[in-house]
């Protein structure tokens, strides 16, 4: 049962706030995006694919959001300095930043651990713990500017509820609360300022095919079913609750 799904956001929620997506040209990513541009928000959309993100920004568009931006960047090669040109270009561009949503996810395929490489760890503890905390470091000048910020880092099931074959990318995930519970601890003096983990558990998505590829599309929720809760917890409904680890559609992960 998704403890959100009975959340009403106002239509203009989100109104004149900029909020950077990562991994917004799909899935989850994309479908946050454009249910924050509904709600009023500018926004900022960050993935690899080029393509993806042009369909994302044209989709924005044509359902009368406000212009977003779009960034082209690559989490796996990048450096500190690369996050900070990011922070730079938002507030060059538009002036601050009022919430992030960490969506990009780095998954290569269901394994027993002795078949699991040192790069595969390395790589999804890159995209999936390390670089939230680098970008949200580099964008939280930013933030606290803000009247009212939220980061959001979108976890996955096995990263609380651990099964065999999930090997590094559960592992990073595990990881990712750790850092969400940190920050929420060290910004505990920053009222304006909050930080929560979602975990979204089945969802119809890019990245569930993968995992479950002998899955029917009918078994799992339409994305859909989550985005009340992504509201929720980016809007000012939310604000003053920090550190906190929700998880939606609940459901125990099968292997």
């Amino acid at each position: 049962m998704n403890p959100f799904s009975d959340y009403q956001a106002a239509p203009d929620l989100l109104a004149g706030r900029t909020i950077l997506v990562t991994g917004a040209s799909q899935g989850v990513g994309r479908a946050v995006a454009l249910a924050y541009a509904r709600h009023g928000a500018t926004v900022v959309l960050l993935a690899r694919n080029v393509k993806k993100l042009e369909a994302v920004y044209d989709e924005i568009l044509a359902q009368g959001g406000a212009e977003p931006a779009a960034i082209p960047f690559d989490l796996l090669t990048a450096s500190d300095s690369d996050m900070d040109a990011v922070a730079l270009k938002i507030y060059q561009e538009l002036g601050g930043l009022d919430g992030i949503v960490h969506c990009a996810s780095h998954f290569y395929a269901l394994s027993p651990l002795v078949n699991q490489t040192l790069d595969e760890w390395l790589n999804q503890f890159r995209i999936n713990t390390a670089a939230p905390a680098a970008l949200t470091r580099a964008c939280l000048p930013l933030l606290k500017r803000s009247a009212d910020a939220s980061v959001i880092a979108v976890g996955e099931a096995h990263g609380v509820h651990p099964k065999a074959y999930w090997g590094g990318f559960a592992v990073s995930h595990a990881g990712l609360s750790h850092w969400v519970n940190i920050a929420a601890s060290e910004w505990d003096d920053q009222p304006s300022l909050r930080i929560n983990l979602l975990i979204p558990g089945p969802v119809q998505s890019p990245q569930r095919v993968r995992t479950h590829p002998g899955e029917a599309k009918i078994e799992v929720p339409p994305v859909e079913t989550i985005l009340p809760a992504f509201l929720y917890w980016m809007g000012a409904d939310s604000r003053g609750r920090s550190g906190n680890i929700v998880e939606l559609n609940q459901q125990q992960p099968q292997r």
